[in-house]
């Protein structure tokens, strides 16, 4: 399936809906009156039980609904949707539905991506619904802050491997360069994206983002955060009541991160290390109902 394009798009926008059809509508709104009305928007469905709530909001709003039979998970559907798009596209905004773009968010972002050609993805500034800034851009995480953080994190929260572990620029107020950008909401040049065969599938559920900002970075790209451009964040709306899944999904997609990071043959009993610390770690946080 490629979706026609009109002759005045050069940015496209996806989203992925799981039973996320009481966010959809906002968010469709926004991403209209945040350009111009000619952008190219895909909403992918990974298999909702609301979809045929998504199918009207999405005729009311001009937007392509990508019907999949499977959950693919967050990066692969996204893949599909930006597969979809007219090859004339070559910006992208990535986003959850559960985001308010802000006014001329989009245009910010494109014309970032067009101004720095180093730049394989550029994001906004999110805001969480109180105002508070969400840490959205951020170093790519190492083996030791991630070990202080899983160790320390809970009984010593102001520990420098935490605070390490959570540094970000998502304060500047001036574009910086980053590790990686939260895929809450993200644009990338299509180029670069397809160069490194967009998101590991192998993510079902978080660090899709991390690993993309890694490997965009090993592939010579620049990641960039433009505090010019500004959205909102309600929140992990499809994901709340399902607290022991997700940490499971966290641990999981945490270990085949730096199991990547740290490929090398000799590294062998560091990374058997890392798997089992982080499936014990899971167990554990499951058990106590603790965060991730």
């Amino acid at each position: 399936m490629t979706v026609p394009s009109p002759s005045s798009a050069a940015v496209g926008v996806v989203t992925v809906s799981y039973n996320s059809s009481a966010v959809l509508g906002p968010f469709l709104d926004s991403a209209r009156s945040s350009r111009h009305p000619d952008v190219v928007i895909i909403v992918v469905d990974n298999g909702s039980s609301d979809v045929a709530i998504s199918r009207e909001l999405c005729g009311r709003h001009g937007a392509t609904l990508l019907e999949l039979d499977d959950n693919l998970g967050y990066g692969g559907a996204i893949n599909r949707g930006i597969a979809a798009l007219p090859a004339s596209i070559m910006s992208v905004l990535v986003s959850n539905p559960d985001v308010v773009l802000g006014q001329k968010s989009i245009g910010i972002l494109e014309a970032t991506l067009a101004a720095h050609s180093d730049a394989g993805a550029v994001g906004p500034q999110v805001h969480n619904l109180d105002g508070s800034i969400y840490p959205s851009a951020r170093r790519l995480p190492s083996l030791r802050s991630g070990f202080g953080h899983a160790v320390f994190g809970r009984i010593w929260p102001s520990n420098p491997w935490t605070a390490r572990y959570f540094s970000d620029t998502s304060r500047a107020t001036e574009l910086e360069r980053t590790g990686w950008l939260s895929g809450s909401c993200l644009m990338v040049r299509r180029s670069a994206f397809d160069e490194i065969h967009g998101f590991d599938e192998r993510f079902f559920m978080y660090f899709e983002d991390v690993d993309l900002g890694y490997r965009l970075g090993k592939s010579g790209w620049t990641s960039y955060f433009e505090p010019a451009a500004s959205v909102i964040h309600t929140g992990a709306h499809s994901t709340k009541s399902e607290s022991r899944r997700m940490i499971s999904a966290h641990h999981r997609s945490a270990s085949l991160y730096l199991q990547r990071k740290y490929a090398a043959w000799y590294l062998f009993p560091l990374r058997w290390s890392i798997r089992l610390g982080l499936a014990i770690r899971s167990g554990w946080l499951q058990r106590s109902g603790g965060p991730a």
